[in-house]
């Protein structure tokens, strides 16, 4: 048996993932991230993680499971990786994924190295994924609930993370989460997924770039694909490719967020069809299998709810991949990330620069 530093967010997953290792006959340490000062105030509450409520529930189930809690203090590094980035992002035209830069830089590098710091064999958390040896490596694959999978978030574990790392969940439904946690008489057993970005839980991007940065988001001009002026926007951060509402310009038919220009400080809007392109060039690869000597098929994902898509990956000097997909893909958003499969399979992926 093991011994496992598991991350308890405070949610119902987590929880079950600690009870399920502890019925293994795993020796376990709770662990749950300080990531940001968040006093409730206008947090709505179960619609968030890491908030100080969530670290209650964490310790109470930790109590109920005869396991030792501990708070990690990893605020700096959660601002210096995530929100910075979050922030720089936006401020350059992209739409970032906080959720994988945690993943990448703090649950599976920062919260791994402080395990072994404590001595465990290696960490566990709540995410719906599947870990399967094959010979000397550890393969990413997709979790039994289709719903809930989150490999697409998982992509840039490296070979020794997913070596060190357990996934309790992977061959678990929700509903069974769920009946673990309320037949255990967890308090958490009812709560809501987190549904928002945690350090943004109203959505407004906006007014959380201005607040970072200390100043307004500047006006501009709202184009046409033309280039004529149609109107005036709030700033060109606030708005995201294929968007539709909040435009701030009514037209006779509907238009959408097609292209922006950061340094002329412009929104294009256009019609959908100016939202297709069947060419990805993604950056920062990471393979979490043998990298291909050639253009390999496969079926990638561009957004985390989407459905994979059949192209051609081709991988380029400097960890980048271009991938040519047999159908035009719709509204394809740099910063986001490109997750390629083979069936449940994860191969890599990267963040979309273009």
């Amino acid at each position: 048996m093991a011994r496992v530093l598991v991350a308890m967010s405070g949610g119902v997953d987590s929880s079950v993932a600690a009870w399920l290792l502890r019925q293994q006959g795993h020796d376990c340490l709770g662990v749950t991230m300080q990531l940001y000062d968040n006093p409730t105030a206008g947090i709505p509450q179960g619609h968030t993680c890491c908030t100080l409520d969530d670290a209650e529930d964490a310790r109470a189930v930790a109590r109920r499971l005869g396991i030792p809690h501990y708070v990690f203090n990893f605020k700096e590094a959660f601002e210096r990786y995530v929100i910075r980035n979050f922030t720089e992002s936006y401020l350059a035209g992209r739409t970032p994924n906080p959720c994988i830069r945690c993943n990448r830089f703090l649950k599976f590098d920062l919260l791994l190295r402080r395990a072994r710091e404590l001595g465990c064999d290696c960490i566990a958390t709540g995410h719906y994924a599947v870990l399967e040896r094959a010979g000397d490596r550890v393969e990413l694959r997709k979790a039994a609930d289709a719903a809930k999978d989150q490999t697409y978030v998982l992509y840039a574990m490296t070979g020794d993370q997913l070596a060190h790392t357990l996934f309790p969940l992977g061959g678990l439904h929700k509903s069974e989460v769920r009946l673990i946690a309320q037949r255990e008489g967890f308090v958490n057993a009812r709560k809501k997924d987190s549904q928002d970005i945690c350090f943004v839980p109203d959505g407004d991007y906006a007014a959380f770039l201005e607040s970072c940065t200390g100043r307004a988001l500047k006006p501009g001009d709202l184009l046409d694909t033309a280039g004529n002026v149609l109107g005036r926007h709030r700033g060109a951060a606030a708005y995201t490719l294929g968007q539709r509402r909040g435009l701030g310009f009514a037209a006779g038919e509907r238009i959408y967020v097609c292209a922006k220009d950061m340094e002329k400080n412009t929104v294009t809007l256009g019609p959908e069809e100016a939202l297709y392109t069947d060419t990805v060039l993604a950056e920062d690869w990471n393979w979490t299998v043998p990298p291909p000597v050639g253009p390999m098929r496969a079926r990638v994902k561009l957004r985390y709810r989407q459905t994979e898509q059949p192209a051609l990956l081709t991988a380029l000097p400097d960890d980048r991949v271009e991938l040519r997909f047999d159908a035009p893909q719709r509204a394809v958003t740099p910063g986001q990330a490109a997750v390629a499969y083979d069936g449940d399979l994860v191969l890599g992926g990267g963040t979309i620069l273009a």
